[in-house]
């Protein structure tokens, strides 16, 4: 994206950012406008050209920001934490942690993936898969070691990541469950399914939290993806 040479650039920029965000995250991409945009940000329409091009920069940069900054934190996140288990329980604990707190970014990478054109999407679809290889290469390590059972490791990460990322669709802050409770019952499942029986570093579960049915988080009304009715 260009930027305005001046003091006032990249702090605009930002506002674009955080602003495009909330617009798409309410009304999807199709339906915003730069209009919507410039009035949200109080710059004229025509200054938006100083800082962005097209509305699919904005929206191609939204993306590839958020795809960046997972892969930098979850890379800095495993960092130095050798056995599979412990690792897989890391990224377990990031992924929940950092889709929780992004929302926005998550719900948009994935509802508006559809509206990308085929050269930004092919960057973001080979950002995604290198995120999915981490996780493949958890498995595959703890499979290699005798760790974890696991028939086939790309469809297992496929499967964990699908549901981890679903956390973002009903959790909330001030739910009956904490995030780090949240975060050991999916480690509890996840592991159980996984970890050889008597491996070495195998872990002992405690109780497993139940839920009970509470209304559910409201989502935009474009979203029509089924919700399911509780809330922790």
């Amino acid at each position: 994206m260009a930027r305005t040479v001046g003091s006032h650039g990249p702090r605009t920029m930002e506002a674009i950012r955080k602003a495009g965000l909330g617009l798409i995250y309410k009304h999807g991409y199709e339906a915003m406008s730069l209009r919507q945009l410039a009035a949200a940000v109080g710059i004229q329409a025509g200054s938006l050209y100083n800082h962005i091009s097209t509305k699919q920069d904005l929206l191609f940069d939204l993306i590839k920001v958020h795809m960046d900054e997972l892969l930098e934190r979850l890379d800095k996140t495993l960092d130095g934490i050798d056995p599979p288990l412990e690792r897989l329980k890391a990224f377990i604990t990031f992924h929940v942690d950092y889709h929780i707190s992004r929302k926005r970014e998550v719900f948009i990478s994935y509802s508006e993936l559809r509206s990308l054109e085929p050269k930004n999407y092919d960057t973001i679809v080979a950002l995604r898969r290198d995120y999915e290889r981490r996780l493949i290469s958890i498995l595959d390590e703890g499979v290699a070691r005798g760790d974890f059972v696991v028939a086939d490791t790309t469809v297992a990460a496929f499967g964990i990541l699908s549901m981890l990322t679903g956390v973002c669709t009903w959790f909330k802050p001030a739910g009956r469950l904490k995030k780090n409770e949240v975060v050991e019952i999916y480690a509890q499942m996840v592991c159980r399914g996984l970890v050889q029986p008597g491996a070495a570093g195998a872990p002992s579960f405690g109780r497993v939290l139940m839920s009970t049915p509470v209304e559910p988080e409201d989502l935009p009304d474009r979203d029509q993806t089924p919700i399911r009715q509780t809330d922790f």
